[in-house]
């Protein structure tokens, strides 16, 4: 009886919400509730593309890889670089973003089923972003017509040249998602 009780409490142990939890993540690379606070710093552009077809149009990922190499060239161009960007995301919904020395607070909410989460800037700009996060890494990564929303918004010091380079690259790789990849 003794060793039926011994195996049944290591099969609850097995079987815990947080072992599950790490199985899971193990296998996916992503936990199912993410946990956003902290703070998040720019390591590089982050691309990913929105179907397997339009992976395999584009030439893979290869493709993918070309596309953030010029996006972060254009990035640094408007005071986008590691280091120099941050997000850091509160447990009561507000998060700031600083890129450089200019520094910008808003709300946040993520919605798990989409695995989006939606930044408010100021109640004025509004913007969802699609989240890949793990314990060290997270990926921010919006419809590219709304990334460049986004670097008008929050750019420090912004070039109109460096800008409108951004506004073309990120029009040509429409079917893309393109953001930040950030590390805790």
């Amino acid at each position: 009886m003794v060793a039926n009780n011994s195996q049944a409490q290591s099969l609850k142990d097995l079987f815990n919400k947080d072992n599950i939890s790490k199985v899971v993540n193990a296998v996916t690379g992503q936990t199912q509730a993410i946990d956003m606070t902290g703070t998040w710093s720019y390591e590089g552009s982050a691309v990913e593309f929105e179907s397997e077809n339009l992976l395999m149009q584009a030439g893979g990922v290869a493709a993918a890889s070309v596309a953030e190499n010029k996006l972060d060239e254009q990035l640094t161009k408007v005071g986008i670089k590691a280091g120099q960007m941050s997000f850091t995301f509160n447990a009561d919904s507000t998060f700031t973003s600083k890129v450089g020395k200019r520094t910008m607070n808003g709300t946040y909410s993520y919605n798990a089923a989409t695995k989006q989460v939606s930044l408010k800037y100021l109640k004025l700009v509004n913007l969802n972003a699609k989240v890949n996060c793990t314990a060290e890494s997270m990926e921010l990564l919006f419809n590219s017509d709304k990334l460049l929303k986004l670097l008008a918004f929050i750019g420090s010091k912004t070039n109109s040249t460096a800008l409108k380079t951004v506004s073309s690259l990120a029009d040509s790789y429409d079917g893309m998602m393109v953001g930040f990849e950030l590390k805790k």
